[in-house]
C-alpha cells in the first residue's frame, strides 16, 4: 500500500461488551509479528457494559508514541454507529477511512435515546467527505452462531486496509482465540474480508 510515511494509526470505538479492547490487542499483536514497532493506548472511557471505549493502535518503522491525534488515523472502526461518528474527527481526511458495524445501542443516560439518536451515520459521514464502509457485523457474527465476534468480523473487513497479511492475521487469531471460539471466529474475520472487498469492486 502507497503512503507518505511508513506509520499507521487505528482507533477502535465501541461499548462496553463489544470487545473492543481485544479487537485493539489483536491488531497490535498482528502488527508486531509482521515486524512492525507498535505502540498501543490504554483504554479511554468506560469499560463496564454501556459505557463508551476506545483504544489507539499506531505502528510503522519506529512509533514514538501510542496517541491517535485528530486527523491522523488511517482507519476508525465504528463497533456501533454513534461511536463511530463520535471517533471520526480522528480520521486523516484524504487518506482515512472509517469502518462502522450498523448497530445501534441506545445510550441508557439519554432519555428519549431512540429518537434523538443520529440517523443515517453512513449519509451523514460521507458528506462530510469521509470515506465510510459500513457493514452488518453483529448480524453477520450472530449468523454465525456469537454476535459477540463482531470485533473480528470487524478485524477482518480492516485487514484488507493494511500491510499485514493474511497468514499474519490469522496465526495472531489463533494464538489469542481459545481453541473452542476459534473456528467460528475464523469465519466471522473471513466474513468481514468479504464485506470490504465487496464495497470496494
Amino acid at each position: 500500500m502507497d503512503k507518505i510515511a511508513d506509520l499507521w494509526s487505528i482507533v477502535f470505538s465501541g461499548v462496553g461488551g463489544q470487545g473492543v479492547l481485544l479487537a485493539a490487542e489483536i491488531a497490535a499483536i498482528a502488527a508486531v509479528s509482521a515486524g512492525y514497532d507498535v505502540k498501543q493506548t490504554e483504554v479511554h472511557g468506560v469499560s463496564q457494559r454501556g459505557g463508551s471505549v476506545e483504544s489507539q493502535v499506531r505502528f510503522g518503522s519506529k512509533v514514538w508514541s501510542p496517541i491517535v491525534t485528530p486527523g491522523q488515523a488511517d482507519i476508525v472502526v465504528g463497533l456501533e454507529e454513534l461511536e463511530g461518528l463520535r471517533a471520526a474527527h480522528y480520521t486523516h481526511a484524504t487518506q482515512g477511512t472509517i469502518v462502522i458495524n450498523e448497530l445501534r445501542i441506545m445510550p441508557a443516560s439519554i432519555d428519549d435515546a431512540e429518537n434523538k439518536y443520529p440517523q443515517d451515520t453512513k449519509h451523514f459521514l460521507s458528506e462530510k467527505g469521509y470515506q465510510v464502509i459500513s457493514i452488518l457485523a453483529s448480524k453477520t457474527a450472530k449468523d454465525l452462531g456469537d454476535g459477540r465476534m463482531a470485533n473480528v468480523v470487524m478485524l477482518g473487513a480492516i485487514s484488507r486496509l493494511l500491510p499485514i497479511d493474511d497468514e499474519t492475521w490469522i496465526s495472531t487469531l489463533k494464538g489469542r482465540i481459545p481453541e473452542k471460539y476459534r473456528e467460528p471466529n475464523l469465519k466471522a474475520f473471513e466474513a468481514g474480508k468479504q464485506f470490504v472487498e465487496a464495497a470496494r469492486i
